[in-house]
């Protein structure tokens, strides 16, 4: 027993689906821990980013296990600690210093976003290789719009680098925001979960509930993002 009351720790994320990018379906899936499959989510997809944080994912041959990291918000400022499930820590720093030994070990950069869906869900999207470059133009150009204006996916473009042919999702600004209560419960959520995980020396937090079930290794040969 004790004289000060112990706030209840939460040990799950938030988010209802962990989404990433199929590049070979060309739209999003995610992992049903029910069915223990993945499920296809068709286009269009619509949602309002809460926030985006920087990552590692991937998989490790040498552990046959997954990789992940904390998320942090600043990838050139803030260190990162990549880890594999069954394999342990596979480095700690700085994005752009530890980047060849990531990829030697599998991992690759991540672009995780949280957001809500059309049906009011709390949900994360991942994005990697070229996708990234796609959410990071339309993004420069319309975050300003993102507490006003929903945006969406509604189709995929085709790509080509060298011989490997693959697919990004294309982004566009949708209709006004008309409920935007349910945004704000859904980000008072999203805040107490990340404020109660950010780790108070890297600003990030262990993503494990985010890649633990991203066991597919990666779907086109698109080179990391040069960070």
């Amino acid at each position: 027993m004790s004289w000060l009351e112990r706030p209840e720790k939460k040990s799950s994320n938030p988010s209802s689906k962990f989404l990433e990018w199929s590049s070979n379906d060309k739209c999003f899936k995610y992992y049903d821990k029910a069915k223990k499959e993945n499920v296809l989510v068709s286009l269009p997809l619509k949602f309002v980013m809460l926030e985006h944080y920087h990552a590692v994912k991937g998989w490790n041959d040498a552990s046959e296990s997954g990789i992940y990291s904390n998320e942090v918000l600043f990838i050139g400022s803030e260190p990162v600690t990549v880890k594999s499930f069954k394999g342990g820590e596979i480095a700690s720093g700085l994005y752009k210093e530890i980047k060849p030994k990531i990829q030697q070990a599998g991992g690759h950069y991540t672009r995780s976003v949280y957001a809500v869906d059309a049906n009011g869900d709390l949900i994360n999207i991942s994005f990697k290789g070229s996708a990234v470059s796609n959410y990071s133009d339309f993004m420069k150009e319309n975050e300003n719009k993102n507490t006003s204006f929903w945006f969406s996916v509604t189709k995929a473009e085709d790509m080509k680098k060298g011989s490997v042919k693959y697919s990004v999702p294309v982004f566009e600004v949708a209709d006004a925001i008309k409920k935007p209560e349910v945004l704000r419960e859904k980000a008072t959520i999203l805040q107490e979960y990340m404020t109660e995980y950010v780790n108070p020396i890297s600003k990030g937090r262990e993503n494990s509930e985010v890649d633990k079930y991203d066991t597919a290794k990666e779907e086109d040969a698109v080179e990391d993002l040069a960070f």
